[in-house]
Formats: C-alpha cells, structure tokens, sequence
C-alpha cells in the first residue's frame, strides 16, 4: 500500500462550547501511528472516525503525544487499555507529567490561576482543575529527542518546539513535506499564532518554535486546532 496521511475530527462539549480537534494518523504497511488522541471520554468518538477508514484501535501500533494537556493525552489511558500492545512515544520532557510521576505542568498553573480569578470565573476555574486532574496518566515507552527519524510514511523527523510546554515536540513528514503541529502553532482565521497565549509556559520558545516550524516550508501544516494551514 501507499502510505497515507489520514486527519481525524474529533469534538467535545465543555459548558456551551464545542471544542473540535483535529488528531492525525501515520499509515503505512507497518505502521499506524496516532498522533495525539483527544479529550477524557474520547474514545468513543476516536473508534467511529477510524472506521471511518477501515481502522480500528487494536490496529495502531503506536501514539504520539505532543505534550500533556489533556485534549491531547485524555485519552490515551483509554487507548492503552483497549490496545495494550501500542507504543506510546513523547519527549523526555514531557513524560514525567504524562506517567504522572509529577505533577502535571497545566494543573500547577491551572490552581496558581485559580487563587486570583475573580468570582464570577470561580466556578469554571474549579470545573477546569477537577477536569485537568482527572486525566489518567500512561506510562511512556520511548523518549524523542530534537532530530529522531522514524520510518513512519517514508520518514518522519521530530522537532523540538518548546513554550507552550516544556518538552513539546512536532512532526515533520519529509516525504510529503507535512508538518503535524501539536500546538506549537495553530489556526485563526486562517492565519498560524500562538496556541492559548494566556496559558504558553515560555512565550519568548514559544515564537521561536512557530517561527521555526514556518520556516520548514513545508507544503502543508496539520494542525490541532484550526485544521490544515497551506502557505501562500
């Protein structure tokens, strides 16, 4: 088979929001690759978009998460339990909050946030930590590093893009020059910024991770949030 590059959508509603997602699959004769895996309770909604294509959970081979905010690892856990044999793969960095061996990065910011929102906010402010902190955390098997290549699609280069966590990594499918995000970058009207600027770790790694994914010149960037981005 030719290797395919499959984007998935995926949404949840949070109060009177719905938040839609945009996870990509790597598929080819040996691998099937999930890259991130979307909310706490997703699932459901991840099984019918991979049947969509003739995919099931226990077929992937492996997961790659981004970083660990919960709209890109709550489900993983899940997945974990129904495809006990996938690979989970993440930096180095970010494992540490992913297997909760510490406390993850989001929920400390989350409740330092929380001490000076002003009342009428509380109520969300406590929705969102008791959300962050029921993310389950999964162990991860391999550590990427700034540069790795997988085989994945004809070639697949990791590339560091620290600041909106510390040890956030995005994709870069050379074969088919595209570049899957994560949220090192994502899109607003139709133009690449900054993913939650209010809540980037480093906002100063932060630019320079987007500028350094723009500068690629890659044919197509897949983003997270906002869906495919093209240069003019």
């Amino acid at each position: 088979m030719e290797h395919k590059i499959l984007r998935l959508t995926i949404s949840a509603q949070f109060g009177n929001t719905v938040d839609t997602v945009y996870p990509t699959i790597l598929w080819d004769e040996e691998n099937t690759v999930l890259v991130d895996c979307g909310f706490i309770g997703s699932l459901p909604a991840l099984e019918k978009e991979l049947a969509q294509h003739g995919l099931t959970v226990k077929q992937l081979t492996g997961l790659v998460l981004t970083h660990h905010d919960h709209d890109h690892m709550g489900a993983a856990a899940a997945v974990k339990r129904a495809n006990p044999g996938i690979r989970i793969y993440a930096s180095k960095a970010e494992a540490p909050y992913i297997s909760a061996q510490e406390k993850p990065l989001r929920l400390k910011q989350a409740e330092e946030m929380q001490k000076t929102l002003p009342p009428e906010q509380q109520d969300f402010g406590r929705a969102f930590c008791d959300m962050l902190s029921r993310v389950e955390p999964v162990f991860v098997d391999e550590f990427f590093s700034d540069g790795d290549k997988m085989p994945w699609c004809g070639g697949c280069r990791v590339i560091a893009t620290p600041g909106h966590t510390p040890g956030h990594i995005s994709l870069f499918v050379e074969k088919d020059s595209i570049v899957i995000t994560g949220d090192a970058f994502v899109l607003e009207d139709g133009r690449p910024v900054i993913a939650n600027p209010q809540f980037t770790l480093d906002m100063t790694e932060a630019e320079s991770s987007l500028n350094k994914l723009l500068s690629l010149n890659a044919k197509a960037y897949y983003c997270y949030h906002g869906g495919v981005y093209t240069k003019a």
